[in-house]
């Protein structure tokens, strides 16, 4: 029997359409982003609590936070290629569990090495969240909503680091720190039985409506339909892609500072108790999540207007750009606790708001985004790395100061760097045959 080419595919009509389907997807792929962050910094929230129970020094932690990113780096190279050849719907089966299993491993940890190793397992199973997540945006919206789909997803980020502090600490307070390992590695597998029950590509999807089907196609080219192969020697020759690369090794090291060390920084700086940090420290990741929002619908309002994408875009990375110097000057200038928490959410915000994360999207056809974004994950981890036993050193030996002033200038530079590689956004690059 033969079967119907890809273009023939439509939408069952057995069952009945729901409306808006596409904004329920990117609502399931926010909440994997959620459960990503919140697993990682369960770590982050109980840090303190840690160290003094089983006697864990501050270079020893930064050890453990490089190991989660040496193999975060490694497999989000890798994980982007798998996502690729996998499909969004297995990978995320796939790494989901894995997190999943990692994180519960956590509450079995005695000493500083028992940590390592497992946060080295989390970092190989984490990345690939990423890549799958922008290339499901990619699949389920047209170019001009990528921006503000792709910004709903990675707000998980930021809202799973907001839940976090309050979720943990109670956790923690309540039955010991270990059960908060535990309850956020079962939640990953609750996610993953929805997941394989909701998700399918749009064409295969038969609750989708033939309208929004046709309204998520609009940007469609024959090459969608049998995509060319593209090689990674290809790829790394285009100066868009190293563009995509740039943006992710100069920002996403700041991501790593924010979601890592915000809840120390708060402790050790700011005199913040653990209850403290329950009830505070959610803040910033809150503004953090809005910022990330705000990187789709800000463009998105300015399209409406008459605006391009690309000019869109742009205005609201430089826009955020220009603030990240002052944000970060009076984290370190005031001392009134209150005020370091309003000042440091202005910073989340504006580093969020950049949205570093959506430019494959806006720049290549489905089939190459999670590649791409795999690239640009592993170079940033890799400086993450190296920044993370800098930044350990520097609060170890100095203070928070120096690492606040290095993160108020980075944006605008990458600005600069990226704006000179990436061209225009918002239209794909198409790739002969």
């Amino acid at each position: 029997m033969s079967s119907a080419p890809p273009s023939s595919i439509a939408p069952s009509p057995a069952k009945t359409p729901i409306r808006g389907l596409r904004w329920y997807i990117v609502g399931m792929l926010c909440f994997a982003s959620e459960l990503n962050y919140l697993d990682r910094q369960t770590l982050s929230v109980l840090a303190q609590t840690i160290q003094d129970e089983l006697h864990i020094t501050t270079m020893e932690y930064a050890n453990i936070t490089s190991a989660f990113l040496v193999s975060y780096t490694v497999m989000y190279a890798v994980s982007g290629r798998l996502v690729d050849l996998m499909g969004t719907r297995r990978a995320f089966m796939v790494f989901v569990s894995g997190w999943s299993i990692a994180n519960i491993l956590h509450a079995f940890a005695r000493t500083a090495s028992h940590f390592t190793a497992f946060r080295f397992l989390l970092g190989a199973m984490e990345p690939a969240n990423f890549p799958a997540g922008v290339k499901a945006a990619s699949e389920w919206f047209p170019m001009r909503e990528r921006a503000l789909a792709v910004g709903i997803f990675n707000a998980g980020t930021t809202i799973g680091s907001a839940v976090a502090a309050p979720v943990v600490t109670w956790i923690a307070l309540t039955w010991g720190w270990r059960w908060a390992f535990v309850v956020g590695g079962g939640l990953g597998f609750v996610w993953v039985g929805v997941w394989a029950i909701v998700y399918r590509l749009p064409r295969l999807h038969p609750r989708l409506a033939a309208a929004e089907l046709a309204l998520i196609e609009a940007d469609r080219t024959a090459a969608d339909d049998a995509p060319p192969k593209v090689s990674m020697g290809r790829l790394l020759r285009m100066k868009e892609v190293w563009g995509c690369i740039l943006a992710r090794a100069m920002t996403d090291p700041i991501s790593y500072f924010f979601f890592f060390w915000t809840p120390k920084f708060l402790q050790t700086e700011r005199g913040f108790s653990l209850a403290e940090i329950g009830k505070y420290s959610w803040i910033p990741f809150v503004a953090g999540a809005i910022g990330n929002v705000a990187s789709g619908a800000v463009p998105a309002l300015l399209v409406r207007w008459g605006w391009s994408v690309n000019r869109a875009r742009k205005s609201t990375m430089f826009g955020a750009s220009l603030l990240m110097p002052l944000w970060c000057y009076l984290i370190v200038q005031v001392h009134d606790p209150a005020l370091a928490i309003v000042f440091a959410s202005a910073a989340m915000f504006c580093h969020t708001l950049w949205g570093n994360i959506t430019l494959p999207a806006e720049l290549f056809p489905s089939h190459v985004v999670g590649t791409v974004s795999g690239f640009g994950g592993c170079i940033g981890g890799a400086v993450g790395v190296v920044t993370q036993q800098a930044i350990g050193w520097t609060v170890q030996n100095v203070s928070f100061t120096p690492v606040f002033a290095v993160c108020s200038v980075v944006h605008i530079t990458a600005f600069a760097a990226v704006g000179c590689l990436v061209g225009e956004l918002g239209r794909a690059r198409e790739f002969s045959r």
